[in-house]
């Protein structure tokens, strides 16, 4: 298979995924939880930064570097904990979907609370990772930028199916990610054909939606069309989000053999070419 085919079947197969999501549009909750969770938990860790300190900016560049990479380390564990329950969640509804179930928010979150442990492990693992890569890029100079930019493409294909794999395998961290990164080799290869389909997606809904929005926001003032345009980026990431886990989702069904709904199995077995 060529690049254009394999980009052609990622775009059958992002379609496919918003399918999902059109048939579902209960399941684009967990997203917009996970965005909202995200601004609350910045704006509550900016509060206490600043109030510890009195409020003083100055001293904030005299903290020491054990303060600021616990600081980075919690800052880190609570956003991959936050992130990866909500995933968690809409990973059960649309395996609940591809079952023939009607997918439940609720029962999609009480699914996340039965495997807290191993989203708990998982998010000190990985926020164990990015601050050791946090701290080679501050310390290494432009080496430890190219280390860490590499290292944080092998990381994202090595981790393409931990989520579904925490949620359904009982494994720790280091077995997950071996895990994942078997199934990329044996099956999928290492490229992913989608990733371009729904960043083209991304891109375009952005201009369509928010332009306009700009526009209209203009008539009032300029603080409104950049609200409106905010409020529209946030709505494209969450369409975005919820389609390309419903996606990652779709992909561990069919290499664990399991019938996937509305994703042809010539498809996906031919997204990515196996590595040789």
């Amino acid at each position: 298979m060529n690049f254009f085919d394999r980009l052609s079947n990622g775009w059958t197969l992002s379609m496919n995924s918003l399918k999902v999501l059109k048939e579902n549009k209960q399941l684009i909750i967990f997203p917009i939880l996970s965005g909202i969770s995200m601004v609350l938990i910045i704006g509550s860790f900016l509060f206490f930064l600043f109030a510890s300190t009195g409020w003083d900016i100055d001293y904030l560049q005299n903290e020491s570097k054990f303060e600021y990479y616990l600081f980075g380390f919690l800052f880190y564990l609570v956003n991959y904990f936050v992130v990866v329950f909500f995933n968690t969640a809409l990973i059960q509804c649309t395996r609940d979907y591809f079952n023939g179930e009607t997918p439940s928010v609720k029962k999609g979150l009480q699914f996340s609370l039965s495997r807290l442990g191993a989203i708990f492990t998982w998010a000190v693992f990985a926020a164990s990772v990015g601050l050791i890569l946090r701290t080679i890029q501050e310390n290494v100079g432009a080496l430890g930028k190219i280390i860490t930019g590499i290292f944080g493409i092998v990381w994202s294909i090595a981790t393409f199916f931990v989520v579904p794999i925490i949620a359904y395998e009982n494994l720790n961290p280091i077995q997950a990610v071996k895990r994942s990164s078997k199934m990329m080799r044996d099956k999928w290869g290492e490229s992913l054909g989608a990733g371009f389909s729904f960043g083209l997606l991304r891109l375009v809904a952005i201009l369509i939606i928010c332009l306009p929005l700009f526009l209209v926001g203009l008539i009032f003032s300029p603080e409104v069309g950049i609200v409106l345009v905010c409020l529209g980026v946030f709505f494209v990431m969450a369409v975005s989000s919820a389609a390309s886990t419903i996606f990652i989702s779709a992909v561990y069904h069919n290499i664990n053999g399991d019938p996937v709904a509305h994703f042809n199995d010539k498809f996906a077995d031919n997204l990515f070419q196996p590595k040789k």
